[in-house]
């Protein structure tokens, strides 16, 4: 997933989407080039390798209509939900590439505008799903297909980069990465939750994210307030019915 100023409904009868800041779609991007970027022992490659030669052949074959299958929709939550599927689109930020004043924390900045050899999902389905009169709140989802044992080796960078990194700066501005504590929800086999704040040309924008993995899916759920205050923390009744969905796969 690459940040972008915008998205728009995938398909024409969907209703229209709001905009989505260029910062939400870099916390799942920062769930990829954390993976990407993480350090792994040769022990760890050997087994990630025997595991994923292992279960090749039993490996579901993930496409963008297959993952779009296992997003959540409106009809697997209580009413007065609206899911709308986003579209990706190209990453069209011209904006140079940022250095991190902390090396362990460049993986963040990284993940803003990722290099266009970086390994990702075999397929994706973006969502935004919001409660109806909640105005403007939406809890951002992406589900994100890998191939066999890369879903893990992914979450395992994301707590690397947690560990290492808590506040940092760069010509960008100033940002606090902090870990939440958060228990494993049903139906996934871990989880991980942080909030990243950006305070850059006097506004503060404040993200919280839960990333679960549930086999070779991840699942990023992302709330976001830009006045200051702490982010929401994303509805558990629609992180447990997309995790419930992801599980009958």
């Amino acid at each position: 997933m690459r940040p972008l100023p915008a998205r728009t409904p995938a398909a024409p009868n969907a209703p229209t989407a709001p905009a989505v800041p260029g910062a939400f779609a870099a916390l799942a991007a920062l769930v990829l080039a954390a993976g990407c970027a993480a350090p792994a022992g040769p022990s760890a490659d050997g087994a990630a390798t025997a595991t994923g030669a292992a279960s090749a052949s039993a490996a579901p074959e993930y496409d963008a209509a297959a993952v779009r299958a296992l997003a959540v929709t409106e009809a697997d939550l209580a009413p007065g939900w609206r899911v709308t599927l986003m579209q990706p689109g190209q990453n069209d930020i011209s904006s140079p590439p940022q250095t991190a004043d902390i090396p362990a924390c460049q993986p963040v900045l990284d993940a803003l505008t990722p290099s266009k050899g970086s390994a990702g999902p075999l397929a994706e389905a973006d969502l935004d799903v919001a409660r109806d009169g909640d105005g403007g709140a939406s809890l951002y989802t992406a589900v994100l297909a890998f191939r066999p044992g890369r879903a893990a080796a992914v979450q395992r960078g994301l707590d690397q980069v947690l560990d290492h990194c808590r506040a940092f700066a760069s010509t960008a501005g100033h940002h606090l990465l902090t870990r939440l504590d958060t228990p494993t929800p049903g139906g996934a086999d871990a989880a991980t939750a942080f909030t990243l704040t950006n305070e850059t040309g006097g506004a503060t924008i404040v993200q919280r994210a839960l990333v679960a993995r549930a086999g070779d899916v991840i699942a990023v759920f992302t709330t976001l307030d830009a006045t200051g205050r702490a982010a929401p923390e994303p509805d558990r009744a629609v992180v447990a019915a997309q995790l419930a969905k992801i599980g009958r796969k």
